[in-house]
């Protein structure tokens, strides 16, 4: 059973960081596995923030580019979301989510390309 565990989540000013950080547990070999977090704010659609797949290139959602930065241990089989110069809409319930044998090798931000998904963690950022 995969499950996937998010932390990292709080309350910060606008131009803040955070550091979201995930755990995957229940999964043997990641070395194909596609992660990705996204996010979702109240009266919206999921959407996704940044992906790595198992090719290594790395995806950014446009509203993001240049603030946050995803990376991955395979060691541990963690997967991080730094997040810098927060802004009040990135306010929303962060996810991270996998796809531990998906089709292609090349990072997704559609909810349909993953399998798995955590609970959630809580990002708030007040102007």
């Amino acid at each position: 059973q995969v499950q996937l565990v998010e932390s990292g989540g709080g309350s910060v000013q606008a131009g803040g960081s955070l550091r979201l950080s995930c755990v995957v547990s229940g999964l043997t070999d990641n070395s194909s596995a596609r992660m990705g977090w996204f996010r979702q704010a109240p009266g919206k659609e999921r959407e996704g923030v940044a992906s790595v797949g198992s090719s290594g290139f790395t995806r950014y959602a446009d509203s993001v580019k240049g603030r946050f930065t995803f990376s991955k241990d395979s060691a541990t089989n963690a997967c991080y979301l730094q997040m810098d110069s927060l802004k009040p809409e990135d306010t929303a319930m962060y996810y991270c989510a996998v796809n531990p044998w998906p089709v292609w090798g090349g990072p997704a931000l559609f909810v349909v390309d993953y399998s798995y998904w955590g609970q959630g963690t809580q990002v708030t950022v007040s102007s």
